[in-house]
């Protein structure tokens, strides 16, 4: 059994990027801890809202299985305007507690200012000399639907070099998905389910199967 963190900054990054590979890794009787980085405020939220989204996310942690899951707060759209070691700090503390082997992330060049901070908050928490403190031995990033594939020219690609064979696990994922109400989007939109079912199709043909989740392995140390 091994211990996997799933780093997001919002509510529903997780899932759109690897809701498959998470039911796979609780499935194989993995530990699977969750941080999600950023949340609503008020008055930009009113307070039913944020209560509304913070019980999604305890929806979707006990859907998965999660063996722990956790909120930081930090300001939603507003990571990149905090300074740089108070996004590091609760993703440092996180992983210092859990000691995770394995980390999924968001993708540092996607169009969503606030995946770009928690991706590098990730990597730097995950110095190579600070595996000892934090654990992991392996970092991968996700592709998230309406921000990964928004990124303008010029930025950094999502190259996938590793999938998941997800294979009837993309209904668990929309399952998943679907106890978003605030942030699902309806069919042709990129968050909507046909969306999300026709990405896992096109990353399982790249590699001959039905349906995958495609990944960047940012770091494999073997030892």
């Amino acid at each position: 059994m091994a211990t996997v963190a799933i780093i997001s900054a919002h509510p529903d990054d997780e899932t759109l990027g690897a809701g498959g590979t998470i039911c796979k890794h609780v499935a194989a009787g993995d530990r699977v801890v969750w941080l999600v980085v950023s949340a609503g405020y008020e008055p930009r939220y009113g307070k039913d809202v944020l209560v509304r989204k913070r019980a999604e996310v305890d929806a979707v942690a006990a859907f998965y299985g999660m063996a722990a899951h956790a909120v930081a707060g930090l300001p939603c759209t507003k990571l990149d305007d905090l300074p740089f070691n108070e996004v590091i700090d609760p993703v440092a503390n996180f992983l210092g507690q859990h000691k995770p082997e394995l980390v999924y992330t968001v993708h540092a060049g996607d169009v969503h200012t606030d995946h770009r901070a928690v991706s590098r908050a990730v990597w730097t928490a995950c110095k190579p000399f600070r595996t000892a403190q934090s654990g992991p031995r392996r970092i991968l990033c996700w592709e998230t639907l309406s921000s990964t594939e928004a990124a303008p020219p010029g930025e950094l690609p999502f190259v996938p070099n590793a999938w998941v064979n997800i294979g009837a696990l993309v209904e668990r994922k929309l399952q998943a998905m679907a106890l978003y109400a605030s942030e699902l989007h309806p069919d042709p939109l990129p968050r909507g389910p046909s969306a999300i079912r026709a990405l896992a199709r096109v990353r399982g043909a790249q590699v001959g199967v039905e349906y995958a989740e495609a990944f960047m392995v940012l770091r494999d140390y073997i030892g």
